[in-house]
C-alpha cells in the first residue's frame, strides 16, 4: 500500500463524512487537528489533497499525525457506543419494569 493511500485512508477513518457532516467539514477538521502537530505550513488545500488522494508525498510528520487522530477517533467511536449502549441498557431496564407492573396488575383482578 502506497503512503499517499494509507494517508488518504487514516484521514477518511480519523474524520468520517458522516461525522462531520460532510466533506469540507470533515477535511477542515483534519487540517485543524494536523496543522499544530506539523512544523511545515499545512493548509487546507493540503489536507484536501490527502483526502482526495491526490498528493504526491506524504511527510512523516503528516503521517504521525494522522496515526495520533486516528487513535483519538476509535477513542472517540468507543465512548460514543459504549453511551448509546448504557442508553439502550436503560431502556431495557424500564421497558422490563413496565412490563412487570402489567403482568402483577393483570394478575391481580
Amino acid at each position: 500500500m502506497s503512503d499517499t493511500f494509507s494517508a488518504q485512508w487514516m484521514m477518511r477513518e480519523a474524520f468520517p463524512r458522516d461525522y462531520y457532516g460532510g466533506y469540507k467539514a470533515a477535511v477542515y477538521a483534519a487540517y485543524r487537528f494536523i496543522s499544530p502537530r506539523v512544523k511545515k505550513k499545512f493548509t487546507p488545500r493540503r489536507a484536501a489533497a490527502i483526502w482526495n488522494g491526490e498528493a504526491r508525498r506524504i511527510d512523516m510528520e503528516e503521517a504521525a499525525a494522522l496515526e495520533a487522530a486516528l487513535i483519538e477517533e476509535h477513542q472517540n467511536e468507543t465512548k460514543r457506543l459504549r453511551a448509546r449502549l448504557a442508553a439502550l441498557d436503560a431502556k431495557i431496564t424500564a421497558f422490563d419494569a413496565r412490563m412487570a407492573g402489567k403482568t402483577l396488575a393483570e394478575g391481580s383482578r
